[in-house]
């Protein structure tokens, strides 16, 4: 059972600097735990605690001339030069490259489903749905789990997807059309897995 008390923002910075955890301006810190949390921080002064020596476990268990990995156990205490400071600037660090990642990755769905809907949909406005258009090793043949066509599962996906969405060009598109949706209008509410695998069904002539 989970046995540590609730503590105050002031109590968990105390707590930290016990601990050998160096803080130079002691209200920005507050000011850190308030907004960011003690618990999401603690990823980033991890690095910094000291560990003990590494030793090798023995004991029952481990066979006779078996060869053993050295460990060594993370302690409470922080390193000498520590500072609280250091592990916001990770933080900061990491948070900055999430943001340039999810920046980029979010460039790529975009150039995907712009490729897909332009390049299929020239073809057909409901190529997506016609198994005969498609790449015949994900229309036709079946696979080897489910017995069925990787397309027909990928039906499934998307069409729930469509279904779930709240975004007011599927139901204007819905209530004056009706389905099936052209493919420049579904896969804007497809995933990225979701087009990813249609990509890689793409008719064989459309393969780069």
């Amino acid at each position: 059972m989970y046995e540590k008390p609730w503590l105050s923002y002031r109590e968990q910075l105390d707590k930290l600097k016990n601990r050998g955890l160096s803080v130079t301006d002691e209200a920005k810190a507050l000011e850190y735990l308030e907004r960011i949390g003690y618990y999401r921080l603690s990823g980033y002064w991890h690095p910094f605690r000291e560990r003990s020596g590494l030793f090798c476990p023995v004991g029952k268990g481990i066979p006779r001339g078996k060869k053993t990995k050295e460990t060594s156990t993370v302690l409470d205490s922080f390193k000498p030069g520590a500072s609280f400071e250091a592990a916001v600037r990770l933080y900061v660090f990491d948070k900055k490259l999430r943001l340039l990642a999810l920046d980029a990755l979010e460039r790529i769905e975009v150039a995907l489903r712009v490729d897909i809907s332009h390049t299929l949909g020239k073809h057909d406005p409901f190529a997506y749905l016609n198994p005969d258009i498609l790449f015949e090793g994900f229309a036709k043949e079946a696979d080897a789990k489910t017995g069925l066509p990787r397309h027909v599962d990928w039906m499934k996906k998307q069409a729930t997807q469509i279904a779930r969405s709240k975004e007011d060009f599927i139901r204007h598109n819905k209530t004056k059309y009706g389905h099936p949706l052209p493919i420049w209008i579904a896969c804007e509410v497809w995933d990225f897995n979701t087009l990813s695998e249609l990509y890689d069904g793409r008719p064989g002539h459309h393969r780069r």
